[in-house]
């Protein structure tokens, strides 16, 4: 998941559901709150620890630190130098988790259908956006991580995409990349604030409209692929401002050069991120 979040395109959402933990992962973070506090006093640490399913967070979260404070740099790098490989994988990776998720939905109905094609537009809007300002405010980034986080726990919405559409994205991976203590904290505490207040609301509507919330995290999912089509070409008609002045050409997908070597290595990266999806969905069943 962590790994995920760190590529504008990719839900850690959608690694938490094609893994068999995104109900449990849901229902756990909805549970916090003030409640917490109050029986840590009450009941004591242990009983808390219990109760809260706190070994089962501690756990993920340390997984999360680890890939985003060791991967953020090498990630960053490669989405340099070797950006259309990326979204090959990832390509694969998503395509291949779609189903997955469409799968609880089973027998389609005529609804889940237009439910379904209701979060393709949503996601097609969204990731259509032009990029927002830049700003290395602590203020601003906290506000992003507040909005980015609720995108996070969203199959096929990605919380770095949304960084990217607000322009706080390259301020948050340069200063996870650098250890930039200020601007860390204050991305943490607005994911923190965001994460406590949407989880709730999304447990309560998975619980009520499960099949309709299914239907358009699928279509988010679909809607969001074009964004990871690997072969990108700048469009010398499409030339954004920034509001700091900044100015720069958008990109657009394009078709590719059908080039032998470069096509194979791009289906094999596909297809890595489609098997690792398959086998990630077998052992959720066994474990």
């Amino acid at each position: 998941m962590g790994a995920a979040d760190l590529v504008p395109g990719v839900s850690g959402g959608t690694i938490a559901f094609i893994s068999g933990i995104y109900h449990e992962l849901i229902s756990t973070i909805a549970g916090l709150g003030m409640g917490t506090i109050i029986d840590l006093f009450k009941v004591g640490p242990i009983e808390v620890w219990k109760k809260y399913n706190l070994s089962f967070l501690v756990v993920l979260v340390l997984g999360l630190m680890f890939a985003v404070f060791t991967l953020a740099g090498p990630i960053h790098w490669i989405q340099i130098h070797h950006p259309s490989e990326l979204r090959a994988f990832f390509f694969g990776l998503v395509l291949a988790s779609a189903p997955i998720i469409s799968r609880e939905l089973r027998p389609y109905k005529l609804t889940d259908i237009a439910w379904g094609t209701l979060g393709i537009v949503t996601a097609l809007m969204v990731t259509t956006l032009p990029p927002a300002f830049h700003s290395e405010s602590a203020f601003f980034i906290a506000i992003c991580g507040a909005i980015a986080i609720c995108a996070m726990l969203l199959p096929g919405i990605s919380g770095s995409f949304i960084l990217v559409i607000l322009g706080a994205y390259n301020s948050i991976i340069s200063a996870l990349a650098n250890f930039d203590i200020l601007r860390i904290g204050a991305f943490c505490l607005g994911a923190l604030i965001g994460l406590l207040s949407f989880s709730r609301m999304l447990k309560k509507i998975l619980h009520n409209f499960k099949s309709q919330t299914l239907a358009i995290l699928t279509g988010f999912m679909l809607g969001a692929l074009h964004v990871l089509w690997p072969w990108k070409g700048k469009d010398p008609e499409v030339l954004f401002t920034h509001r700091d002045g900044r100015e720069e050409l958008l990109l657009q997908n394009i078709l590719p050069d059908f080039q032998p070597l470069e096509m194979s290595c791009m289906i094999l990266l596909a297809a890595l991120g489609v098997a690792i999806v398959l086998v990630l969905d077998k052992l959720s069943k066994t474990t």
